[in-house]
């Protein structure tokens, strides 16, 4: 397991975890956070943490959660945690990022928390979604109030047939006018004393079968879905190509190093306090 920081801003830090078994990163991530309780006791603010992971397979269980939603048992690992929600499934091409957040210095309350969350993956997908060469304009990314995470959307033909009084399509931010496709991304947190961890997990390109096993997140019949079926990106083995080429040549193809960077950047500035809060995801 490879570790790297780095500074993102004055009380932000970033660090990587590669190829990371579950139950000892759960582990040094809880030690981390009791050791900052301990330090805020003694009126010593730490700076808040982003765990960037990419974990080895695994299925997790949440701190509620139901063993009926494991539908069949396999050679991955089934680990009970503290966090909240159902069951789900951590592996390789799948982006994992955990928030160690002081959410009283940030002034931030758990829905925050889960908005911003919830609101930054929104941001990142759709912008993979409108802005690649394979741009799917019809496709976008939502939180949805009722169920937590973020899924894709369809805009519906009746909505696309519709148009406006100057003659435009006509365009709806109700869910209600969109089908939908499925889940590209869950959330779970845990909330110690006012201070975060656990966090969320997107599907990029990773390989969707081991969800078979499951429900996912606890709904049965729940179609999770990858960003690597809407838009191109480079396998770990272009990507490694790419590395020759021109920062020009990169830039036009998505790999999972650019998506988490989008990621990182844009969770940073909520940090910051230069994001702020959409309304919240309509039920």
């Amino acid at each position: 397991m490879q570790n790297d920081t780095q500074p993102l801003n004055d009380m932000l830090i970033s660090k990587s975890l590669s190829a990371a078994d579950y139950v000892p990163t759960l582990d040094a991530m809880l030690s981390r956070t009791l050791a900052r309780i301990n330090l805020k006791k003694q009126n010593q603010r730490t700076p808040d943490e982003l765990w960037i992971v990419d974990h080895n397979d695994v299925y997790t269980l949440g701190q509620a959660g139901k063993e009926e939603h494991i539908l069949q048992r396999t050679d991955t690992p089934i680990i009970k945690t503290d966090r909240g929600g159902q069951v789900t499934w951590h592996g390789h091409g799948q982006l994992v990022i955990y928030w160690l957040f002081d959410l009283n210095s940030l002034g931030w309350s758990v829905r925050h928390l889960v908005s911003h969350a919830e609101q930054a993956i929104e941001d990142v997908v759709n912008d993979c979604l409108h802005s690649s060469p394979s741009s799917r304009d019809n496709i976008s990314a939502h939180a949805r109030r009722d169920a937590p995470g973020v899924y894709l959307y369809a805009e519906s033909p009746v909505t696309n047939m519709a148009d406006d009084a100057d003659g435009m399509p006509a365009s709806s931010d109700s869910l209600d006018d969109k089908i939908m496709l499925g889940k590209i991304a869950s959330l779970g947190f845990k909330i110690k004393h006012g201070f975060s961890y656990h966090g969320i997990a997107i599907n990029l390109d990773c390989d969707l079968s081991a969800f078979n096993a499951i429900n996912p997140c606890g709904y049965a019949g729940m179609q999770m879905l990858r960003l690597s079926d809407f838009v191109a990106m480079q396998t770990d083995s272009e990507q490694k190509e790419s590395e020759t080429q021109t920062t020009q040549q990169i830039s036009d193809t998505l790999n999972y190093k650019i998506v988490t960077q989008k990621l990182i950047d844009n969770i940073a500035k909520r940090h910051a306090g230069l994001i702020e809060l959409r309304a919240i995801a309509p039920k």
